[in-house]
């Protein structure tokens, strides 16, 4: 069985895997998963949000065997080597929990410690058929990132991805 991750370029989460036995593995993102890869969330009532991966922002990548990253891909990441070659041996993200703040303006992620380095941020945002994508950055010794979004009021999913922690996919409430 060969291994294969479909990942996030700018931030390094693993967002798919495939396992194939007996055949080869995609040459290219775009042979793995078309022009994007939707993620989907619950946001309650019956309904779901749909958030798009672009092809232009994913990555394909061989990876050592990892059967956990099947159940929870966006917990495990991807290392580039010198060169810029993605390591096989995917990285288990740390976990965090602090609540992610969304207004009609603003998406607000808080890391529970002050970064180390200057690490990027990337969000998407389900607003209805639409996918917001907003990006930035945590400056080092800081622990916050604000992104502008322009929501309407209601439920809307979220995918937060903050380099080196595991990346977050649920329903968040704006009043």
């Amino acid at each position: 069985m060969a291994l294969s991750v479909v990942y996030v370029a700018g931030t390094g989460h693993v967002a798919g895997a495939l396992a194939l036995t007996g055949a080869n593995a995609p040459g290219d993102v775009t042979s793995a998963v078309g022009a994007e890869l939707p993620l989907r969330v619950s946001l309650g009532e019956g309904r779901t949000g749909v958030l798009s991966l672009k092809h232009g922002r994913l990555a394909l990548a061989p990876a050592d065997d990892e059967p956990d990253v099947f159940g929870d891909p966006l917990a495990f990441g991807v290392e580039q080597a010198p060169g810029g070659r993605p390591k096989p041996v995917l990285v288990r993200l740390a976990p965090w929990t602090t609540p992610l703040g969304l207004t009609t303006d603003r998406l607000t992620i808080t890391l529970p410690v002050a970064a180390t380095r200057l690490t990027p941020v990337l969000a998407l945002i389900s607003d209805g058929q639409e996918t917001h994508t907003s990006a930035g950055e945590i400056p080092a010794g800081g622990n916050r990132a604000e992104l502008q979004v322009a929501l309407t009021a209601g439920t809307h999913g979220v995918l937060a991805l903050v380099t080196g922690y595991a990346g977050r996919l649920e329903a968040v409430k704006v009043p």
